[in-house]
């Protein structure tokens, strides 16, 4: 990565929250619960040189993790902004960090303002993200995360088998206690065992439920890429004792908040595998360096998602785009999920999706696409 401080700083004159309703095209079912639409909120930074892009990827309630989007904007508004525009405040994403070291969580509302203030910087400076942090790749391998769908294992067949035929090198499929076993070994027969198929369990099991063990067992059986998060993310001492028994490596997301989680998770055997997301770990800074834990330790990673508009998945694609990142990501295409993205869409080729060029993100929001946003401005 590039050393800190070579970029210019920026003088962030104001900051905004864009907040616009897009609509799913198909519904998107996890253990978590079932969304039809996405609430997406824009963090815009207007600086004396150019304005920066972030994006929240809060979720509406607190299940992925503690955080949620009408808090999110909260602690954004009375906390976050505040200590940023001091009087007198050139930033940098290194300074965001510092900045705001004091407060403790809000992972996802500081990752939204650090890589607003980030994407400010490298438009100043007219050099892209996936240049600044060493990109070793100008295209990335898309893999496609697929829903608990309503029509059960029949619908999960079509929708695997469609994505398979557009061309998606990787299916990662969602499962609970109840939809887990049974389907997954009628998707694997469906598709062949020479598709790369994973699971993600969203940290729905108990490890203490011996049924919910003996299920994940019967998966463990089927060939899979991976398992994701069987269990609750505290639970690493479970993780490592399961990953032992298992011959399908176990791969952590909610567990891994930064690089000390990961190292430990690694440490402790609980992990093989790690799914890195930006607004998780709380900026692209603290991606990098959970990367940076991962290579050292010989352990893959991969880009997970959390429903991005185009302005989230740029910033996905160039971390995807790093040394070590051994395994297709959730870098869908735009039309996986909205008819009209908010930015220029992402478009799949080859199973692959093109890095962006431009200067920072490579993206911006489309005014046609956000004129009906409601907007909220804080003024330093």
């Amino acid at each position: 990565m590039t050393a800190p401080g070579t970029l210019p700083p920026v003088g962030v004159e104001a900051v905004e929250l864009w907040t616009v309703e897009l609509p799913l095209v198909v519904p998107f079912t996890t253990s978590f619960g079932r969304q039809t639409s996405r609430e997406i909120v824009l963090l815009r930074v207007r600086t004396d040189t150019a304005d920066g892009w972030g994006e929240l990827v809060t979720p509406p309630a607190p299940v992925y993790s503690e955080e949620f989007t009408a808090g999110a904007v909260l602690v954004l508004g009375d906390h976050l902004v505040p200590r940023v525009l001091a009087p007198g405040s050139d930033l940098t994403a290194e300074l965001i960090v510092d900045r705001l070291d004091a407060v403790h969580g809000h992972r996802m509302a500081r990752a939204a303002l650090e890589t607003a203030v980030l994407d400010a910087q490298l438009r100043t400076a007219g050099r892209s993200l996936a240049d600044h942090l060493g990109a070793v790749r100008d295209r990335v391998p898309a893999g496609v995360s697929v829903g608990i769908p309503d029509g059960g294992i029949a619908e999960l067949i079509e929708q695997a088998e469609g994505y398979l035929d557009a061309g998606y090198l990787r299916i990662k499929a969602k499962i609970q206690p109840g939809f887990d076993a049974q389907a997954m070994a009628e998707l694997r027969a469906a598709i062949g065992d020479h598709v790369a198929l994973q699971v993600d369990a969203n940290a729905a099991y108990d490890p203490d439920d011996d049924a919910h063990v003996r299920a994940l067992d019967a998966v463990d059986e089927l060939g899979m890429t991976l398992i994701e998060q069987p269990f609750a993310p505290d639970r690493l001492r479970d993780h490592a004792h399961h990953a032992q028994r298992w011959r399908t490596p176990v791969c952590l997301d909610e567990s891994i908040h930064d690089r000390i989680r990961a190292r430990d998770a690694i440490r402790c055997g609980a992990t093989s595998v790690v799914n890195i997301k930006l607004g998780r770990v709380g900026g692209v800074l603290e991606a990098v360096a959970v990367r940076d834990v991962c290579r050292d330790a010989d352990v893959p990673v991969w880009c997970g998602g959390m429903l991005e508009s185009g302005i989230g998945r740029a910033a996905n694609v160039a971390l995807a785009a790093l040394d070590g990142f051994a395994l297709p990501g959730d870098t869908s295409a735009s039309d996986r999920y909205w008819r009209e993205d908010l930015t220029e869409p992402f478009v799949l080729d080859d199973g692959h999706v093109a890095v962006p060029t431009g200067p920072g993100l490579g993206r911006t929001p489309r005014p046609a696409v956000l004129a009906g946003a409601a907007v909220v401005r804080f003024d330093g």
